[in-house]
């Protein structure tokens, strides 16, 4: 990123895993890409990498003297710890191996000049969050929910720690909303309105709900995400709201020329 960007960095957060905050992160970057923003993803999730398969990306990123370039995929640039291992191979690293891949992952990477970077964030409170704050201290924090209490809980926790290393906490995104059966029905199988009470405690505007469908697992297994691959559907309809929802709350802080990472 050069200097005086414009670049917005979107933390895609949550207080547990199985919300679908990957899925979200990956389809609101195709969703903003579709807008004709210069998008770019950062697979945080170090220990739960899953962006490069959700996109369908195999290959490795091109290393052009001591810089990586990052594969693209339905207009999103990508970097991953997933590049450099195995599937099969697991990550155990501490907190300073995680704060040194962070950093490698903004410098040391030529994202060129951005409108949006996403963070896919893992799930809780731990080192990656702690990082983020130290080396992306204008990041905006998204917090992906479900609607059962449980699920509420927890994000709200998540949600008090983004708050507490000050990054400003823009909205709460409800996934798993509902489902529409094959008779046209709608069934509240998780319940209803924990997203919306979620965000009105923590004085947010609720962004989004998004719908469960089966359509949404299978796009992120086979790498082609619904939003490229439905773009009709009711899902990507919901995802390009979402994104218009992110569009219309402008920035909260913006990168300058303080923003000292490469590109």
């Amino acid at each position: 990123m050069e200097s005086g960007t414009k670049t917005r960095v979107l933390g895609i957060s949550s207080g547990k895993g199985g919300v679908g905050k990957s899925s979200t992160s990956v389809n609101l970057a195709i969703a903003l890409a579709k807008k004709g923003y210069e998008v770019g993803i950062l697979d945080a999730d170090v220990y739960g990498f899953s962006v490069p398969k959700m996109l369908g990306i195999s290959r490795n990123p091109l290393l052009i003297d001591d810089l990586m370039l990052p594969p693209v995929a339905y207009g999103v640039k990508c970097i991953s710890v997933g590049f450099f291992v195995s599937d099969e191979t697991p990550v155990i690293w501490r907190g300073p191996m995680l704060h040194k891949a962070l950093e490698q992952f903004l410098v040391d990477v030529y994202w060129g000049d951005l409108d949006f970077l996403l963070l896919d964030m893992p799930p809780g409170t731990g080192d990656v969050a702690l990082s983020m704050g130290q080396y992306l201290p204008k990041s905006e924090i998204l917090v992906v929910t479900t609607p059962q209490p449980a699920a509420q809980r927890v994000a709200q926790r998540s949600a008090y720690a983004a708050r507490q290393l000050k990054l400003p906490l823009r909205g709460v995104i409800e996934n798993m909303s509902w489902f529409v059966g094959d008779d046209g029905k709608k069934y509240l199988i998780f319940g209803e309105g924990g997203g919306k009470e979620l965000a009105d405690n923590l004085g947010v505007p609720l962004l989004a709900q998004i719908p469960l469908v089966s359509d949404v697992r299978v796009g992120g297994d086979d790498g082609v995400p619904i939003t490229a691959s439905a773009p009709n559907s009711e899902v990507s309809r919901a995802y390009d709201a979402l994104a218009s929802a992110v569009e219309a709350l402008g920035p909260a802080r913006v990168y300058r020329s303080e923003l000292k990472v490469r590109g």
